[in-house]
């Protein structure tokens, strides 16, 4: 065997690397480990023990007490910003913080405000928060700012819907956006919390009473087609209450904005069905009078599916007929899919047939 003379402190790596080929194979079994059998049996023993450690994740209960500890943390802040706040509010009111920057103390108090609003979200205190972005509303409004003002009231009025949707305070963050100027924002305000008597509490008549208000907002930033829409809600929803009259005027009044409107008023006919089948419902003579008044108004309302229909549902109840009538809505069911609203109101006129089923199949 050849004997080579190491040159320097190389290591084992390098070291092979200067061996010469016939060498490398010897020099890499003489490093090889032995294979004993007990050290194998040790090596699967700690892999097996490895595999089966038990891993502890913390419990229920101490991630809820731990999100406990970190909203109590989170409300300290925010109460601790509305006392600096508090501090600076009443600095500018002075008569040396007058001369000296209070409008700049007023401005910082506004930002500390909306912080500790945020804090108070985070902390899931709804309540604190729609107080800490009122604070800001006003001061806002104080400052002149007028839209800052208006997104503070809708995020205070955000935040005590969370808290209690049926609360003073909601209707009072309106009243405030309103009077700042911003009635579009008043009405978006009032559409969401129509939206939520609607969908989530079910109190229709709150909910209509907020689309109407909603309505005269975007009225007055001339809006229509926009209080169009929250109309139509109301005539929606008085009709299922019963209220025709209310939900008459309503659809004749949608009817008669979008009747000249030329991208709008292939609609119109829809709104005037919607009024007969309510005046149908209280009175089939009053149907007939509408209907004819509703085609001089509206020519293009002759020629409608809606009118063929109300035309046939008339003759068939004329001859207390429910045959006829349920044959009729069938025929026009085939083509245009009725929806709820249409089906209930047809189902209410129906049962005025003398020995009526009661349903339209």
């Amino acid at each position: 065997m050849v004997a080579i003379r190491r040159k320097g402190p190389f290591s084992p790596a390098v070291e092979e690397e200067l061996l010469p080929p016939q060498h490398q194979h010897q020099h890499q079994q003489r490093r090889l480990p032995p294979s004993s059998p007990l050290l194998c049996s040790l090596l699967s023993s700690l892999l097996s023990t490895a595999e089966h450690r038990p891993v502890f994740l913390p419990s229920l209960r101490q991630r809820q007490s731990q999100l406990a500890m970190d909203n109590t943390g989170k409300e300290k802040e925010a109460m601790q910003l509305m006392a600096e706040a508090d501090k600076k509010v009443k600095a500018s009111g002075s008569f040396l913080g007058g001369m000296f920057g209070g409008n700049h103390k007023v401005e910082d108090a506004c930002e500390m405000y909306a912080r500790a609003a945020n804090m108070f979200k985070m902390a899931k205190n709804w309540s604190a928060a729609g107080n800490a972005f009122c604070q800001a509303a006003r001061l806002h409004m104080q400052l002149q700012n007028k839209l800052d003002s208006a997104t503070s009231f809708v995020d205070a009025g955000n935040a005590y819907k969370k808290a209690d949707p049926q609360g003073e305070n909601c209707c009072l963050t309106n009243t405030h956006i309103a009077e700042s100027g911003r009635f579009t924002i008043a009405a978006k305000h009032h559409i969401t919390i129509a939206e939520v008597y609607e969908s989530e509490l079910v109190d229709i008549e709150k909910a209509i009473a907020h689309y109407e208000q909603a309505a005269d907002y975007y009225k007055g930033e001339e809006s229509n087609s926009s209080a169009n829409k929250c109309l139509l809600k109301v005539g929606h929803y008085s009709a299922q209450l019963e209220q025709y009259q209310k939900a008459i005027e309503i659809y004749e009044q949608v009817a008669m904005n979008t009747m000249d409107n030329p991208l709008l008023k292939y609609n119109a006919k829809e709104y005037f069905f919607k009024a007969s089948l309510c005046h149908f419902i209280v009175d089939e003579l009053n149907a007939k009078l509408a209907i004819e008044k509703y085609e001089e108004m509206f020519p293009a309302f002759s020629d409608s599916r809606e009118l063929k229909l109300l035309k046939k549902l008339l003759e068939a109840h004329e001859e207390q007929n429910s045959e006829a009538f349920t044959e009729a809505v069938k025929d026009f069911d085939s083509v245009s899919r009725l929806d709820q609203w249409l089906t209930t109101m047809l189902l209410r006129i129906k049962k005025t047939i003398q020995g009526d089923a009661g349903d339209l199949k």
